[in-house]
């Protein structure tokens, strides 16, 4: 599905240059479900904002579904992302002005689905992650496993291929971590590819391999046995 071919992210200020990636080379197919590990700073979220064209690489080839992304203009690489590609992130990033199936929506208004069938749609993710009970509340009124499960609905609503989670049990106890984790499961059980950004060494046993980081390098790879 993707493929990271010596790629390297490096920040410039006016006197300081930091590498966040040196020669990263990752290969992530079809319907896997990956997990990135490492310490803070090793280069896990920048990593991640790349593989989900939210950054571009200083050096070296981003290749998406075969076609070379690398040097795509934002205009371009904002179609890929929107019909591809859904994230779910730590804060849960929902809109506490909108209620749980509006945030959900809001989604699908990028992909201008008609208004039938964005009702429809919603309902039918609101009923798969178990919050169409909850659906005319505001997020204030939900608690945080409740809002994770509205931010992995509003991922997955438009049927994108790939789920780019950074941290997604980060705010979350125990318990809910968990909800969270067995929702993410079943999606790759369904054919969703899963890149996941995590601290947690219990969470990245969900995922068939674990990349480990360190100082902007790929250090080890780990396929948990079947």
């Amino acid at each position: 599905m993707l493929k990271l071919h010596d790629l390297s992210r490096i920040y410039q200020t006016d006197d300081i240059e930091t590498m966040a990636l040196n020669s990263v080379n990752i290969e992530i197919e079809q319907g896997e479900f990956v997990a990135i590990m490492g310490p803070s700073g090793c280069g896990k979220s920048t990593l991640l904002n790349i593989i989900g064209m939210l950054d571009n690489p200083s050096e070296g080839k981003y290749l998406f579904m075969d076609e070379d992304i690398s040097w795509y203009p934002e205009s371009k690489l904002a179609q890929i992302r929107k019909h591809n590609i859904g994230f779910i992130f730590q804060s849960f990033n929902l809109i506490d002005e909108l209620s749980v199936e509006e945030n959900i929506e809001l989604a699908l208004l990028y992909h201008k689905v008609p208004a039938s069938e964005r009702k429809t749609r919603v309902a039918e993710v609101m009923d798969k992650v178990g919050i169409a009970h909850r659906a005319k509340h505001m997020p204030s009124q939900l608690s945080g496993g409740q809002q994770q499960r509205v931010a992995v609905a509003r991922a997955i609503v438009g049927d994108q291929k790939m789920i780019l989670a950074d941290e997604p049990t980060g705010n979350l106890d125990s318990a809910h971590g968990q909800e969270v984790m067995e929702m993410l499961q079943a999606l790759n059980d369904e054919g969703t590819t899963i890149v996941m950004v995590t601290h947690s060494p219990a969470h990245a046993d969900y995922a068939k391999r674990t990349i480990n980081l360190f100082d902007g390098q790929v250090v080890t790879e780990n396929v948990r046995a079947a």
